[in-house]
């Protein structure tokens, strides 16, 4: 059974930064990618980033680009998101999902359709 864990998350100032954490369990890892989701109150749900555990191929949404890192730490079964530049609008709970490695955005796009599996997601909180 496929097992996420979302750290990190918690309230900071505007310009500051968090590294968010999923930690991984219940599949083989090169065979997987691994997206960070996030949701507003009141909006959808919007594709953050995405890492491909086989290739380290990457994905960015335009919104976090140059902001935001995705890495994976094999050793670990962790992927990070460090999150620099926070802006309150960046405020949201923040999901990782992993499911087949078709490429990154590719997974990312079979996430948002019902694909893989989620964490219970973690709230980050960005004040003005």
């Amino acid at each position: 059974e496929v097992q996420l864990v979302e750290s990190g998350g918690g309230l900071v100032q505007a310009g500051g930064s968090l590294r968010l954490s999923c930690a991984a369990s219940g599949f083989a890892w090169h065979d997987y990618a691994i997206c960070w989701f996030r949701q507003a109150p009141g909006k959808g749900r919007e594709g953050v980033s995405c890492i491909s555990l086989s290739d380290g191929d990457t994905y960015y949404a335009d919104s976090v680009k140059g902001r935001f890192t995705i890495s994976s730490d094999d050793a670990k079964n962790t992927v990070y998101l460090q999150m620099n530049s926070l802006q309150p609008e960046d405020t949201a709970v923040y999901y990782c999902a992993a499911a087949g490695d078709g490429g990154a955005i590719a997974t990312m796009w079979a996430l948002d359709a019902g694909a893989g599996s989620w964490g219970q997601g973690i709230q980050v909180t960005v004040s003005s």
